[in-house]
């Protein structure tokens, strides 16, 4: 069987930024969409979990990242989320910018197609990209694995679990960047601009893009 530095295709003496580098790297070799078997993307997460368990210390969870995630359990909701979303895509076109405080306000005032603006209730340890689906919406996605940026969304208010998280800098954490793809709303209104991968920081991070998947403008 392969060591996990094997298949990441590394030397046993690689550092922690090499192991990052090459993951990111793999995974877009061996995801599915893009030629790749789902036995080959699921070997090079595997490998790259049981590689950063092992740089964390064996008492810690494969997986977990601890500026996405620091309680040790996350308290997850009993009711449903109230969330209400955004398309990047629009900002744009009103000169809105994501950090305004007023933007939610502005955005309800002016009519916009549910694709762009909207609510829907996200039920209680569903992410929020299932949230979206089962309401009928088509935000971008790929890995669904938190290996990519695809997914990514902008929280302006409320909370979002997300207890795994293999691809967002701590700089992205911080400003509120977070993965729809496994995160999970744990507060009771969430608010969220979704389809932020467009923004140039995360261009590095993405997976070639779902044609069917991908919401239109």
């Amino acid at each position: 069987m392969d060591t996990p530095y094997a298949v990441l295709g590394l030397d046993p003496d690689a550092d922690e930024e090499a192991i990052e580098r090459a993951y990111r790297e793999r995974v877009k070799e061996t995801h599915p969409d893009q030629g790749g078997s789902i036995e080959a993307f699921r070997a090079v997460r595997t490998a790259y979990e049981r590689l950063k368990a092992g740089s964390r210390g064996s008492d810690e969870i494969p997986g977990r990242n601890r500026a996405a995630d620091s309680n040790d359990t996350p308290d997850y909701r009993a009711t449903p989320s109230q969330v209400t979303y955004l398309n990047y895509d629009v900002l744009a076109d009103y000169g809105w910018e994501p950090t305004d405080e007023r933007l939610f306000e502005k955005a309800a005032a002016v009519d916009l197609d549910e694709t762009d603006y909207g609510q829907f209730q996200a039920e209680p340890g569903k992410s929020l990209l299932e949230a979206a689906e089962s309401n009928g919406l088509e935000w971008p996605f790929s890995c669904r694995g938190g290996a990519c940026a695809n997914c990514a969304i902008a929280v302006s208010a409320g909370e979002l679990s997300m207890p795994v998280n293999h691809v967002l800098p701590a700089e992205m954490l911080e400003r509120n960047i977070r993965l729809s793809c496994n995160g999970i709303p744990i507060t009771k209104d969430l608010h969220v601009i979704y389809n932020v991968k467009h923004m140039p920081d995360l261009e590095e991070l993405l997976l070639p893009p779902r044609p069917s998947r991908q919401p239109s403008r």
